[in-house]
């Protein structure tokens, strides 16, 4: 059972650990974020009993220290692959440790229509963090990861919360923006350069409920999920799409109201995406 307190310690260690890649995004890290928050882990809190149990001195334990890793997915890379380098031999360790702590799943999950949102996710998650970690560091076999099924696909004309399909039509399940653009928001780590699959087709397919639900969530004050799907506007910018809003004004907009190490990061991811897209442009 996850307890509050529980619950409270794994947040902080994703907050920690988000701080580290988005300094290093911006040149102030260490270049090593991930072995650097095992490493911290290790130090601080490093028994078994405070691996399950939570952080001792400050310092998220092991256990919860590679969760957060988990948790972030293909982030905590990022860096390296929005400059096209290559991943440090300790930091490429440092993500296959995490890996082998906690093994992705063997077999793809099942699709979000029959109930199993949560793996489902979980599963995504994990299949961006392997292929971005084969995309960065081609010195090491890579960690199978199967490609779960595709998400629903937006439809624009649907009452906004709506859903409908499924085997009749050929399992393509279709739904509303909201519904849609919650649940995109919920994989924005794929939302990076050399990442691409169904989650983002379903993405190309969408802009106007990814540009409806930022601004929706912006409206209420929801920063963390408006910065997710913004992300998600300025992938398809750097992809080539036209787009319904200006995602660098949102963008800006959030990092002012917004608040947490991960609402940042995304913000910061973003701009970086927004950054290549305006370069390419200028060719």
């Amino acid at each position: 059972m996850i307890t509050q307190r529980s619950r409270a310690v794994h947040s902080a260690s994703v907050e920690v650990l988000a701080r580290r890649v988005r300094e290093g995004l911006g040149g102030a890290g260490s270049g090593t974020p991930v072995a650097d928050h095992l490493r911290a882990a290790a130090e601080g809190g490093g028994s078994t009993a405070a691996g399950h149990a939570g952080a001792r001195d400050g310092a998220p334990a092991p256990v919860v220290a590679a969760g957060a890793v988990r948790l972030l997915g293909a982030d905590v890379v990022a860096g390296y692959l929005l400059a096209g380098r290559p991943l440090p031999a300790p930091e490429s360790q440092a993500v296959r440790l995490a890996l082998s702590a906690l093994p992705p799943a063997p077999r793809a999950s099942v699709a979000v229509l029959h109930g199993g949102e949560g793996a489902w996710l979980r599963a995504w998650t994990d299949w961006g963090l392997v292929t971005a970690l084969a995309g960065v560091d081609a010195t090491q076999p890579p960690v199978p990861a199967p490609v779960p099924p595709g998400p629903p696909v937006c439809e624009d004309r649907l009452p906004r919360r709506h859903r409908t399909g499924g085997a009749a039509e050929g399992g393509n399940v279709r739904e509303g923006w909201v519904a849609w653009s919650l649940r995109m928001g919920q994989l924005a780590s794929l939302a990076l350069p050399h990442l691409d699959g169904p989650v983002h087709d379903a993405a190309r397919r969408g802009p106007l409920g990814l540009a409806r639900g930022a601004t929706r969530a912006l409206l209420r004050g929801d920063f963390a999920t408006a910065a997710r799907l913004n992300r998600w506007l300025a992938w398809l910018a750097a992809d080539g799409s036209t787009l319904p809003v200006d995602a660098g004004v949102l963008g800006a907009e959030i990092a002012l109201r917004g608040g947490g190490e991960r609402c940042l990061l995304d913000v910061a991811i973003a701009n970086r995406m927004l950054e290549r897209e305006r370069a390419w442009t200028r060719r």
